[in-house]
């Protein structure tokens, strides 16, 4: 099995046919006996993770498929109806390197993972936030943004989300390995965000992932 990843820029007049994407893809995806999991994104800057980080204009889908796969989903009538409306498209073939935690109560990048790998990487978090631990976690969020766009290896981040308020993360990609574990061992700010993440217990849910990318194309 590998990850594949998709964000796509879409027209401004196409935010309607987004949404509408977002419930009926659920019932598509659902039905596929080759897709082990999935989620649909919305996405943001990921500056403070409130509603009002949310870009409207740009959404994305994670599924987990037999490589074999990919191309038949790829060509699918699913994905055609996103390009249609769309402006850019963002593609990551991608292999799990490690994944810590769960994402609705699944591990989904357990198996097929791989080592000793040398090239670029992915890193995924995302986090079920308790609702009464919002405040506190949006302040938390400016300190470590700012250290992570000006960390060293850092090809692009990108802000996601199930939903506006309590089910967020971030997608983002790096030049290597070495790279994203100095920031997240080494980096100051991400340090303190670990360890209030630890006194606070500000989450229901969590998980951190590293993938390596296969292939790619496109940005965000």
């Amino acid at each position: 099995m590998i990850v594949l990843v998709y964000f796509w820029k879409i027209r401004f007049s196409a935010i309607p046919s987004a949404i509408i994407h977002m419930a009926l893809d659920r019932i598509s995806l659902n039905r596929s006996s080759k897709i082990t999991f999935f989620k649909s994104l919305g996405t943001g800057r990921g500056e403070t993770f409130t509603p009002g980080d949310a870009d409207a204009r740009r959404w994305g889908l994670l599924v987990v498929i037999p490589r074999s796969e990919v191309e038949s989903f790829d060509a699918s009538s699913l994905i055609s109806s996103w390009r249609k409306i769309a402006t850019s498209e963002y593609r990551g073939i991608l292999q799990p390197i490690s994944s810590h935690g769960k994402w609705s109560k699944a591990q989904p990048f357990d198996s097929n993972q791989i080592s000793n790998w040398e090239g670029p990487v992915a890193a995924l978090t995302r986090a079920r936030i308790k609702w009464r631990m919002n405040s506190k976690f949006w302040s938390a969020v400016p300190p470590v943004t700012v250290s992570l766009k000006a960390a060293p290896g850092l090809q692009s981040a990108i802000g996601i989300g199930e939903a506006p308020i309590g089910l967020q993360g971030t997608f983002s990609r790096w030049e290597s390995g070495s790279a994203l574990r100095e920031f997240a061992y080494k980096g100051a700010a991400h340090l303190k965000a670990i360890q209030e993440t630890k006194d606070l217990d500000w989450y229901a849910e969590e998980l951190f992932a590293r993938f390596a990318i296969i292939e790619e194309h496109g940005g965000f």
